[in-house]
């Protein structure tokens, strides 16, 4: 490596793909800092997709407990305490927190806890005042969740806010479609909130399967979750009592405890002198990359969230992954493969899916075929509870080659992970009717659709 720079490697942001990346580099030889304003670990860990389910786990169990007495439990007077739960996530929190530093310390990575700006091409200058130089730069800066720019937008929190709230709120309206507004939903209405969904469409999820979305409808306002749809804020007043008045469009005032905002999340590039170093941006703020995560300046490179490529923590770390081994390992450039990438949402229940919806592939191959399995679950059946689970296959009218399969019922991301290397593997229908099923399961109806 030369000796021209101060460092071989310099990070801005230790979330997912920055660690992953940083790690990498170091191992391959690098001379490696990262800079990190918050913790280490990113969005993920500290305040995303970890703590998220650690909420959806503990708000289970308000379903659990009422099951139970259908298979002879007997449990009095169970109770919930929100502090036990919130004390015991974030604690958690930090043991990663440490996990990821530590990581990074014994790999030889320098980190400073420190914002960092790009001053010039190889010039980044850190907070504390000291300006280094690298000979290469990854900007692995995620991203940071959208508010609505509305009159007393500042009352709400966000999904950061949510894992931090003091008390639980008696009532509480979540604004957005995706999968944040759905999850956070399903965990607030188990917990017991009165939850409402608001979204300036009468689509959720949009991306998945329409039936997956319908039928994830249903259930959820068979649980007590409201719905109003076609509605944008007007404006959120705070009232004496603390509580919180809301006015909407095509809707009466609501009030309410809490308003989270989970309306979307944008690239974190404000304050980084993109600009400094010649860094081309797109409409969103988003970094533009190449298909190797390359900017249009040759050693800048940029992973993950930042990019808007595929706003997902395993994506993140494939990309951190294949630009340390393509700029530091002396072998072939390595490109992440974004097509046919799984996803769920947890959801209650959840659902995921992967490959192209049933929609898409008509629109994309003309003649498809469907194959589902609509089902109660045996476990459902027996405590009386009348949900139902959908499971679909999207084949090629003339290969049988499985286009897509989507889910929504218990575990539905369990499953699908196993269900997606077949997918992603080019296998064909007939390629699981020559499976021979697990009985009893949900699963098996992967290999017993018709």
């Amino acid at each position: 490596m030369a000796d021209q720079y101060d460092y071989d490697l310099f990070t801005i942001g230790a979330g997912s793909g920055g660690v992953r990346a940083s790690r990498v580099a170091a191992s391959h030889g690098a001379r490696v800092i990262v800079a990190e304003e918050h913790r280490v670990g990113g969005t993920c860990v500290i305040r995303g997709c970890v703590p998220k389910k650690m909420l959806v786990y503990g708000a289970h169990f308000a379903e659990d407990l009422e099951d139970a007495r259908a298979f002879g439990w007997t449990i009095e007077n169970p109770k919930f305490d929100w502090a036990t739960l919130r004390d015991n996530v974030l604690r958690d929190v930090d043991r990663l927190n440490g996990l990821y530093t530590e990581t990074l310390d014994n790999h030889g990575v320098e980190i400073v806890n420190e914002r960092a700006e790009l001053v010039g091409p190889h010039e980044i200058k850190l907070s504390g005042g000291r300006t280094v130089t690298a000979r290469h730069i990854l900007i692995a800066t995620g991203a940071r969740p959208h508010v609505p720019d509305c009159p007393g937008h500042e009352l709400g929190i966000t999904s950061n806010e949510a894992f931090h709230l003091e008390t639980l709120p008696r009532r509480i309206l979540i604004a957005g479609g995706g999968y944040i507004a759905n999850e956070f939903a399903g965990i607030f209405n188990e917990l017991g909130s009165q939850v409402t969904i608001i979204n300036r469409s009468d689509q959720l999820l949009r991306g998945y399967d329409e039936a997956l979305r319908d039928r994830l409808l249903q259930i959820s306002m068979m649980k007590g979750i409201d719905f109003r749809f076609h509605a944008e804020f007007r404006g959120i007043e705070k009232n004496d009592d603390g509580t919180l008045k809301v006015s909407m469009t095509n809707h009466d005032d609501l009030m309410v405890d809490c308003v989270l905002f989970a309306t979307g999340r944008l690239p974190n590039t404000g304050g980084l002198g993109l600009e400094k170093a010649g860094v081309e941006t797109g409409e969103k703020n988003e970094i533009l990359v190449d298909r190797f995560s390359k900017t249009n300046v040759d050693h800048i490179y940029a992973v993950g969230d930042v990019t808007d490529r595929v706003q997902l923590t395993p994506v993140a770390i494939r990309e951190g992954q294949a630009f340390a081994d393509t700029v530091f390992g002396g072998g072939d450039p390595i490109a992440v493969d974004h097509d046919c990438i799984p996803s769920a949402v947890f959801s209650h229940p959840p659902l995921a899916g992967v490959g192209l919806t049933e929609g898409q592939a008509r629109n994309k191959y003309g003649s498809v075929r469907v194959y589902q399995s609509d089902f109660r679950p045996m476990k459902n059946v027996l405590a009386g509870r009348n949900e139902r689970s959908l499971y679909k296959m999207v084949c090629d009218e003339d290969s049988g080659r499985i286009l897509g399969i989507h889910m929504i019922g218990p575990e539905a991301a369990e499953i699908m992970q196993a269900a997606a290397v077949a997918v992603k593997a080019g296998l064909t229908k007939a390629d699981f009717d020559a499976t021979v099923a697990i009985h009893p399961t949900m699963a098996e109806e992967l290999v017993l659709l018709r």
